[in-house]
């Protein structure tokens, strides 16, 4: 939880809502994606696992899972190896 920090983001041009993001709350920009978080945090891990409150999402939906406000977004990183 709280692998990282949202940067901070120009919201004038609409809302912000709020999430809970890896167990923090941060704001947003109204009609954020999940790809959206994935692109701002510079997530490059190929087996990154995102839960949108508490659901897996599958990586085919990240472009159209749009977030609101008080939605809960974990990303996992798994540690595959011995």
């Amino acid at each position: 939880m709280g692998w990282f920090t949202i940067t901070a983001m120009n919201t004038s041009a609409g809302k912000a809502i709020e999430i809970i993001f890896n167990g923090l709350k941060e704001k947003v920009p109204e009609h954020t994606t999940i790809i959206d978080l994935i692109n701002r945090q510079n997530e490059h891990d190929v087996g990154l696992i995102v839960e949108h409150n508490n659901r897996f999402v599958y990586p085919q939906k990240y472009s159209t899972t749009v977030l609101s406000d008080g939605d809960k977004v974990e990303f996992i990183n798994p540690d595959f190896g011995g």
